[in-house]
C-alpha cells in the first residue's frame, strides 16, 4: 500500500495511529493529520485547527469512533464520564440544602414527628430541634399607618401632603413587605379618608392588599378626620362609602375632632349598622372620656380597639388603674406602640413618645397588644416596622415578661385582628416563625436570621452572617472566619 505523507503502511486508521509509536511524536502527529485528513479511513472529513488544542488521544479515538456503529454506546459512556468529572470539580459554597418537608395540607401546620409535641399547649416554642430553629406562631401587626415610608431626600421628616394614589399604593406594598420580613403574616394598617383625597388613598390600599395576596393578610381601618357638625355630614357617608369599597374596620381619632364624645358615637353607630369591628386613635389623657367610651363601647364588646394611649401613663395610677377596670369590663383592647408614635394623632416632636403602662392595664385584666405604629413619617422618621423589636421593647422597659411580650405580638394580636389561635402543633394554622434562640429572650435579643411561613408557604427568609477576621481567639474559639474570597 501506498505511504501517506511518511506513514508507515501498516497504519490505515487513527486508532491504528493512536497505539503505534509515532503517538509520541504528539507535534508531527498533528501536522500530518492536518496535511491529509481525507487519507484515513475512518477520519472526520476536516479536523482543521480544533487538532492543536484538542489532541488527547481520548478525544481523537471519540471523533473516529463517532462516525463508527459503536458511537451510541461511545457517546453514553463519555457523558457518563463527563459526570464523574463534574463532581468531581471542586465547588463553590452555596446554600445549605435543607431536607424535604412535609407539605402542610390547605394551609395547616403538618409537622414532621420529631417536631410534634402538644405537651406545653399553646406555649409558643414547643417544636424545636436540637441546635435547630425555634418555631414560633407567626407575629401580627395590629396597627400601623398607611402613610410610611415618607421622609425627605436628606433624612429629615415633612408633614404629610396630598400624594398620587400610585404614590400610596407602592408605599404601602413597601411597608408590608418589611414588615412581612420581620415575621408579621397579618397587618391592619389605617387609611385616612376624606378631605381633597377622598378615597382614592383607600382605593389604592385595596389595590395593595390585592396585590399581596396570598404573602400576607392585610385589613384596611376607614379613617375619617370630622364626623360632627356640619362638616361631619360629608365624613359620615364618606365612611359609608368606605365600607362598601372594602375596608373592614370602622376607626378614627377623637381627639381631632371638636366633640370627641360626638365622634365616638357616630363611629360605634356606623360599625354596629354595617357589623365591623372598630379601631380608634386616642391618647387616652382624659380619664371622663375613657370611661364614656368604655360604657358606649359595651355593646359591641369584643369588636373595639383603641390606642395607643399613651395618656395613661401620665395619669395618677389610681386614676389610670380605675379606667383600666373600665376598659377591661366593656372588653376593649389597647393597642400600645412601644417603638414610637402614631401618624394619626398628628403630634410631631412635641413631646418625649411615652408607651401605654402595660404592666398596669395587664394587672386590670385589658388585653394588651403591641403594633408597630408609623415607619419612617413625621411621627417617627426611624420606624423599622418589626414586631420582635416591640416586643423586646415590652421586655426591656419591665412592662412584660419576654413571654408575655411575645403573645403581645402574636396571639393576642391575632385575637385583635380576628383571626383563628396559632400553634406550633399539627392541626393549627400554618401561621410560623422560625428563628434562632435557645429562649424566648434569646429570641428577642438576637433573632437576625428569620424565616416567615404563611399558608403553609415559606414567604419570606432573612439570613445573618457574621465572621470574624483571623486572630488566636478566632482559631481558640472556633468562630467563624471571614472568607477569602
Amino acid at each position: 500500500m501506498k505511504t501517506l505523507h511518511g506513514l508507515p503502511p501498516k497504519v490505515k486508521s487513527v486508532s491504528q495511529l493512536r497505539r503505534s509509536s509515532l503517538w509520541n511524536h504528539t507535534g508531527t502527529t498533528i501536522s500530518r493529520l492536518r496535511e491529509a485528513p481525507r487519507d484515513l479511513p475512518g477520519a472526520p472529513p476536516r479536523l482543521g485547527p480544533r487538532c492543536a488544542i484538542m489532541h488527547t488521544p481520548a478525544f481523537e479515538e471519540r471523533d473516529v469512533r463517532q462516525q463508527s456503529g459503536a458511537a451510541p454506546a461511545l457517546r453514553a459512556r463519555a457523558q457518563r464520564a463527563r459526570r464523574r468529572r463534574h463532581r468531581a470539580r471542586p465547588r463553590r459554597p452555596g446554600p445549605v440544602r435543607r431536607p424535604a418537608r412535609r407539605r402542610p395540607h390547605r394551609g395547616r401546620t403538618a409537622l414532621p414527628r420529631p417536631y410534634r409535641s402538644g405537651r406545653h399547649g399553646g406555649q409558643p416554642g414547643p417544636a424545636r430541634r436540637a441546635g435547630g430553629p425555634r418555631r414560633l406562631p407567626a407575629a401580627a401587626g395590629p396597627r400601623r399607618a398607611a402613610r410610611a415610608l415618607r421622609h425627605r431626600p436628606d433624612g429629615g421628616s415633612a408633614r404629610p401632603r396630598l400624594r398620587r394614589p400610585e404614590d400610596v399604593q407602592r408605599r404601602t406594598t413597601e411597608a408590608a413587605l418589611l414588615q412581612l420580613g420581620h415575621g408579621a403574616t397579618a397587618l391592619r394598617t389605617h387609611v385616612r379618608i376624606g378631605d381633597v383625597q377622598g378615597l382614592r388613598s383607600l382605593e389604592a390600599v385595596l389595590q395593595a392588599r390585592r396585590a399581596l395576596n396570598g404573602l400576607a393578610d392585610m385589613t384596611a381601618v376607614a379613617v375619617p378626620r370630622l364626623l360632627t357638625g356640619v362638616a361631619g355630614a360629608d365624613g359620615l357617608a364618606m365612611l359609608r362609602d368606605a365600607v362598601k369599597m372594602g375596608a373592614g374596620v370602622v376607626g378614627g381619632c377623637p381627639d381631632l375632632d371638636p366633640d370627641p364624645a360626638g365622634y365616638a358615637e357616630a363611629v360605634l353607630e356606623i360599625a354596629a349598622e354595617q357589623g365591623c369591628p372598630v379601631d380608634l386613635h386616642t391618647d387616652g389623657e382624659d380619664p371622663a372620656r375613657l370611661a364614656r367610651l368604655a360604657a358606649m363601647a359595651g355593646g359591641l364588646r369584643p369588636g373595639v380597639t383603641i390606642g395607643p394611649c399613651a395618656g395613661l401613663a401620665r395619669l395618677p395610677r389610681e386614676t389610670a388603674a380605675r379606667a383600666a377596670e373600665q376598659l377591661a369590663a366593656a372588653g376593649v383592647t389597647v393597642v400600645s406602640l412601644p417603638q414610637g408614635g402614631c401618624t394619626g394623632l398628628e403630634r410631631y416632636g412635641h413631646e418625649p413618645v411615652r408607651t401605654a403602662p402595660v404592666r398596669l392595664l395587664r394587672a386590670a385584666g385589658v388585653r394588651v397588644t403591641a403594633g408597630s405604629g408609623a415607619l419612617r413619617d413625621p411621627a417617627n422618621p426611624v420606624g423599622r416596622g418589626d414586631p420582635l423589636e416591640a416586643a423586646y421593647l415590652l421586655a426591656s422597659t419591665g412592662e412584660a415578661a419576654p413571654q408575655t411580650a411575645y403573645e403581645a405580638v402574636s396571639s393576642a394580636a391575632r385575637a385583635t385582628l380576628g383571626l383563628p389561635e396559632v400553634r406550633v402543633e399539627a392541626g393549627f394554622p400554618a401561621e410560623l416563625l422560625a428563628v434562632r434562640g435557645e429562649r424566648i429572650a434569646g429570641v428577642l435579643s438576637l433573632a437576625y436570621s428569620r424565616i416567615v411561613v404563611h399558608r403553609g408557604r415559606v414567604v419570606a427568609r432573612t439570613s445573618a452572617v457574621r465572621e470574624y477576621c483571623d486572630s488566636a481567639a478566632t482559631v481558640a474559639l472556633d468562630l467563624p472566619r471571614q472568607s477569602q474570597r
